[in-house]
């Protein structure tokens, strides 16, 4: 029995659900049952009534999992698969911002660590992150750790004051992205679309800005094939194209998360078959971050 053919015996026999991000490996999207962004995938794990849940992504997305499914065992194929980003924001500053700012709601990112999110008064994701601040009462909003997204957010919401922590806290896949790739895109041809972890200049000078799962529902709600500039990590293409085959997609292919590309076939076969490596985190952390969770899956995209 070969590798993938082992992979789905052992997800049935174990009655094991595999979700897999946007910008996971092809031949790990391929052996998933739900690809998606961040948001979708939360939905999907808070719906699923799987036992298991194997996460192919980084560790801030199975921890998500596991906190909106306490009793369920949730594991992630490469415990080392992390997220640069959720490691610029330590909990001690989320601590300060909110001595600095008492009347504030901190809104974080998804991609923070659980520690993070349980002194957070609600989650976010790129696909929604403008909803939960527009459904907010009072000004200042404190938002991490994407000092971009949250620059995003500041110019679709300009009523409110929004307080970036860190300051200059970034990804480093969309920072790569620079004003002569848009020009390039433009003598290409094709719309740009960018997504919000990329620098206001970028935003600016692309056609739409757009989390992973609003970029498949742009290109799915136009009928006739199209060419398309994708600013994003650049296995997203092959999500869309595995969507929607007709469209030509051109992505940078130096923008890459490694830590997304550490999970391999083998590691979702030994993931399966020792039922390695399982998330664990302390029981209050888990009530207190779900509580933020929740909050942005109720206010939803």
């Amino acid at each position: 029995m070969n590798r993938t053919s082992r992979i789905l015996a052992l997800k049935k026999e174990k009655n094991a659900i595999i979700l897999a991000h946007n910008y996971q490996r092809p031949e790990i999207q391929d052996l998933s049952d739900v690809v998606g962004d961040s948001l979708e995938l939360a939905q999907k794990a808070r719906e699923t009534e799987a036992p298991l849940i194997v996460f192919c992504g980084v560790l801030f997305m199975a921890e998500t999992a596991k906190i909106l499914n306490p009793k369920k065992k949730v594991i992630i194929p490469v415990r080392d698969a992390l997220c640069p980003l959720a490691d610029q924001l330590p909990s001690g500053m989320i601590r300060e911002a909110r001595e600095r700012h008492p009347g504030a709601h901190v809104v974080l990112y998804i991609n923070s660590t659980a520690e993070c999110k349980a002194l957070a008064d609600v989650i976010c994701t790129s696909a929604n992150a403008v909803k939960v601040v527009r459904s907010l009462a009072g000004k200042e909003v404190i938002v991490g750790p994407d000092s971009n997204l949250a620059a995003y957010i500041q110019d679709q919401v300009p009523e409110k004051e929004i307080i970036a922590i860190p300051p200059g806290g970034h990804c480093y896949v969309h920072e790569c992205f620079t004003p002569e790739d848009l020009l390039a895109a433009r003598r290409r041809g094709g719309a740009i679309v960018c997504h919000p972890e990329c620098r206001p200049e970028i935003q600016r000078g692309s056609d739409v800005v757009a989390s992973t799962g609003g970029m498949v529902r742009l290109v799915g709600s136009i009928r006739e094939d199209a060419a398309w500039n994708i600013l994003t990590e650049r296995e997203m293409a092959y999500r869309l194209k595995t969507l929607y085959p007709g469209h030509t997609f051109h992505v940078k292919e130096e923008a890459v998360c490694e830590d997304m590309k550490k999970t391999t076939v083998e590691d979702l076969l030994a993931a399966l078959e020792r039922e390695q490596f399982e998330v664990t985190l302390p029981p209050d952390i888990m009530e207190r971050a779900r509580g933020a969770i929740e909050r942005m899956l109720v206010i939803g995209r």
